[in-house]
């Protein structure tokens, strides 16, 4: 028992030292692009005030902000005020960063984790069939439909479903999360989920396809195998050859696949929530970029590289969880 929780205390250290070390390189990755971008952050706030301002008070923006000071200069000011949890106040919402984040870390989550769990579903089904009827019609049209779909970027495919969807057949509304003019605390659960189906299933498209081709691969394998043969010899039918022996053999990669998927849905919700107007992480990072607001920026730059960590590590845990194997070789590869 003391050994195992050694163990768990060594691993959950050293990735705890990984990710901090990568979010630093983020951070100052990050900090360099937005330093040699051309948008001016205090010209763009100044329109947004919609009011002129004499030179003087232009000045005094520029000293507040120390858009002036080095770079180096205003990366250790802005990064040591970060380390005590302070990310600054966003010059777009006129807030503070990490308010923001917390309140759009939860729409973004929920269609993040919607589109997740659906990507998975629908992909893993897909490949089951595909593998259990290779080379027949089944196959093939799913095999060029995923290829087409993979193919299609997630903002012309989310406008494509919002004029079918929301402007001809008017099933479900044009955007944002909640009706327009009900206050929050009044939005019922069915309203919510009627404003996440589509932008969550428009994201889901954007990841199926990955594992469901993966899926059919990997299940072709496994009824070529011998002990398949055999156990058809047996008298085992198609479907009981699938769950009996198929299932176990493919999951594990299909769960490497949706879990690997984190970071490919993170970047997708940025175009759906465009699309869709719905106001998450990714609605905010892009206005943020747009109007050069480098403190939100930079700050919902660092948590989503956070939140990408956190899902790898719980990617880590399930793996030893499955495979006695993984755990086996997790823990020798700490010890050494």
């Amino acid at each position: 028992m003391k050994e195992a929780l050694k163990r768990i205390v060594r691993i959950f250290v050293t990735y705890s030292i990984r990710t901090i070390s990568l979010l630093f390189a983020v951070s100052v990755i990050s900090f360099v692009l937005v330093s040699a971008s051309p948008i001016d952050p205090v010209q763009q706030y100044l329109i947004g005030l919609g009011t002129a301002v004499s030179p003087q008070q232009r000045a005094e923006i520029e000293a507040y902000w120390g858009v002036n000071k080095p770079p180096i200069e205003r990366y250790l000011g802005w990064l040591s005020e970060a380390l005590h949890g302070n990310l600054g106040e966003s010059a777009l919402y006129r807030r503070p960063v990490a308010t923001i984040i917390g309140e759009r870390f939860w729409n973004s989550l929920a269609l993040m984790f919607c589109a997740w769990l659906l990507s998975g579903v629908i992909g893993f089904g897909l490949g089951c069939v595909m593998g259990m009827y290779q080379d027949q019609w089944a196959d093939k049209i799913l095999k060029k439909c995923c290829y087409i779909l993979s193919s299609v970027p997630v903002f012309w495919l989310g406008l494509v479903l919002l004029l079918v969807f929301c402007v001809w057949l008017k099933w479900f509304p044009i955007g944002f999360s909640t009706p327009i003019g009900v206050r929050s605390e009044d939005v019922t659960f069915g309203q919510r989920m009627h404003h996440l189906i589509l932008p969550a299933f428009t994201l889901s498209l954007m990841s199926f396809s990955n594992i469901a081709l993966h899926t059919r691969q990997k299940l072709i394998d496994v009824l070529s195998s011998e002990y398949v043969l055999f156990a058809r010899a047996r008298g085992e039918g198609k479907w009981t050859v699938l769950c009996r022996h198929g299932l176990r053999n493919i999951l594990f990669p299909a769960l490497t696949l949706q879990f690997a998927s984190f970071a490919e849905l993170f970047g997708g919700s940025v175009m759906a929530e465009n699309v869709f107007s719905y106001p998450g992480l990714g609605s905010a990072v892009s206005a943020a970029g747009l109007n050069g607001d480098v403190p939100l920026l930079l700050g919902i730059t660092l948590f989503s590289a956070l939140f990408v960590c956190v899902g790898n590590m719980i990617a880590n845990l399930l793996y030893g969880v499955i495979d006695p194997q993984v755990r086996a070789f997790s823990a020798q590869n700490y010890r050494s």
